[in-house]
């Protein structure tokens, strides 16, 4: 079979197609990317999945470099883990930068949704916690 302008890059063997190991490698970088940012952003492969209305199992199987997901996640994604979807696939280097713990606001949003009672209870533990902080700052 001849290289044609659309499987150009391609390796032809017995009528079957191979992927270029560039592609291959891509692939690789971009299950290690989204590992990394996964956990970055503070998010377990449960979380990030339920976030996303996936399943872990699909989570995982992006991570294990197997392919891409599909392109109608890709933005959902980068918005959860605070990156373009440029950056999650690799074709601009991942800024890093200080972002507040994502985690950590998933967390205060949850609080925030609790009934006021419950709310009072969580209070005194953490200002024990940030009283406890600041004097070992001192």
């Amino acid at each position: 079979m001849q290289n044609r302008a659309y499987n150009q890059g391609h390796h032809v063997t017995q009528g079957s197609m191979t992927m270029p190991k560039q592609n291959i490698e891509a692939l690789t970088d971009f299950g290690k990317r989204l590992m990394t940012l996964r956990k970055t952003t503070g998010y377990t492969q449960v979380e990030l999945a339920k976030e996303l209305g996936v399943t872990q199992r699909m989570i995982s199987y992006y991570k294990g470099h197997s392919e891409y997901p599909p392109s109608s996640l890709l933005p959902s994604l980068a918005e959860l883990l605070g990156v373009s979807t440029d950056e999650l696939l690799g074709v601009k280097a991942v800024k890093r930068s200080k972002k507040p713990d994502t985690r950590l606001q998933r967390r205060m949003q949850q609080i925030e949704k609790m009934p006021t009672r419950e709310r009072r209870q969580i209070m005194p533990l953490l200002d024990t916690f940030i009283e406890r902080e600041q004097l070992k700052q001192r």
